[in-house]
């Protein structure tokens, strides 16, 4: 095998294996999202303790730093307020940034 043919394997090897490669499905992001309390506060239109998913879509729309707020909510357990009393927000179920971004656009998305 040449050189270029084993860079070619190489580089699909790698694109195969990388996270991205393995992005959530709808029915396995929902399973996520339902694992990790999400919508326990959240849901799509209706107010809850948190701010609907359409409300952030809305809030972050055309917003370049958008995604990366919505991850970070997620992902870091900020302080936010529910009922006048301050707690940690609840961490997303996962490290994988491929399943961290499924969550992340389908919030966007609505």
């Amino acid at each position: 095998m040449n050189k270029l043919n084993m860079t070619l394997v190489a580089i699909t090897s790698l694109a195969l294996t990388s996270s991205a490669a393995f992005a959530l499905d709808d029915a396995a992001r929902e399973a996520l999202m339902k694992d990790s309390k999400c919508f326990k506060c959240h849901a799509v239109d209706k107010k809850k303790d948190g701010p609907t998913f359409k409300e952030t879509a809305a809030k972050y729309k055309g917003k370049a730093d958008g995604e990366k707020k919505v991850s970070d909510a997620i992902t870091t357990g900020p302080k936010v307020k529910i009922d006048g009393n301050e707690e940690a927000h609840v961490k997303i179920k996962s490290t994988n940034d491929a399943d961290i971004k499924a969550v992340v656009t389908w919030i966007l998305a609505q």
